[in-house]
């Protein structure tokens, strides 16, 4: 089985352009069923043996995941991942696994982005801009979060920026998830935070090196921009999930209640579908409705 999962996965990340994180949690997916099915079964999974499962055995890997504390959410995205290794398989041996594969995912209720406020988010930068012992530093940091809040990029892709990428024009090419392209217009105040970052920055800026360096040169790690924030959201006060991705949901929800489209705002997050991005009005619905409460005169004790 060992060289199946193998094939499987590489044939995920070639064709599918599944992401190295996406790829680790598939791996870690399926080695978790195959070890559950092993102990079902009685015996060594081989390919020949996933012909013989069933609904029966696909419902008791769920309801043994459930008993080990798996929630709704991350049980209903393990299953995918068994679905997909399977239907390939099934291809690949010509097995019929149909109803193995017609078991269903639990439903879910997806959680709303929790996204900051417009003077939350302002706030986080202005604490970033005077949290660090190095000038360079902390104007790298504010710049990479500009970017985050101002053009809704994702860290990653953010962190993912060459020499080769500035000087920035009106708009920017980013390649996302999948690989899939799109362009993201670029603030002045987006273009002045990064020139500022640069013309304080030790490190020369080379086309084929990155944008944004780490203290020794290198390309800059996710992980201290989202430790610059946590920094700050400790000394103002905000919650938990006032993460470098939350600017993202902020530039998203700023967007939406500022009367941007759906569609405008989908093709600037570079969402594959259009009901990702629809998450948002849950975000906005809920904000109205909490102005609604807190000032309609009938509310009031």
């Amino acid at each position: 089985m060992a060289d199946a999962l193998a094939r499987w996965l590489e044939v995920e990340a070639a064709t599918r352009d599944r992401s190295r994180h996406t790829i680790t949690a598939y791996r870690a997916d399926l080695l978790t069923f195959l070890a559950f099915l092993g102990g079902h079964l009685g015996e060594a999974v081989t390919p020949k043996s996933l012909a013989r499962i069933r609904q029966t055995d696909m419902r008791a890997f769920a309801a043994a995941e459930r008993a080990r504390g798996l929630g709704p959410r991350s049980l209903a995205r393990r299953q995918s991942a068994v679905r997909s290794f399977l239907r390939w398989i099934s291809d690949r041996e010509g097995y019929d696994l149909s109803a193995a594969l017609a078991t269903r995912s639990p439903k879910y209720m997806r959680s709303l982005p929790r996204p900051l406020s417009p003077e939350q988010a302002q706030d986080a930068l202005d604490m970033v801009a005077t949290g660090h012992d190095t000038p360079w530093v902390a104007a790298r940091d504010v710049a990479v979060m500009t970017l985050l809040w101002g053009c809704g990029l994702r860290i990653s892709e953010a962190v993912g920026l060459n020499g080769s990428d500035w000087p920035f024009r009106d708009s920017l090419t980013i390649t996302g998830k999948g690989k899939r392209q799109r362009q993201v217009p670029i603030l002045p105040v987006a273009r002045d935070a990064v020139a500022a970052y640069l013309h304080d920055c030790p490190w020369q800026t080379e086309p084929d090196l990155a944008l944004f360096r780490g203290v020794r040169g290198g390309r800059l790690d996710g992980g201290q921009i989202a430790a610059s924030l946590r920094k700050a959201r400790a000394a103002l006060g905000l919650p938990p999930t006032a993460t470098p991705h939350a600017l993202r949901h902020s530039f998203a929800t700023h967007l939406l209640a500022a009367g941007g489209d759906l569609r405008t705002i989908q093709e600037l997050l570079g969402h594959a579908s259009l009901s990702t991005t629809q998450v948002y009005t849950g975000v906005d619905d809920a904000h109205l409705m909490a102005v609604y409460r807190a000032a309609h005169p009938r509310n009031r004790g």
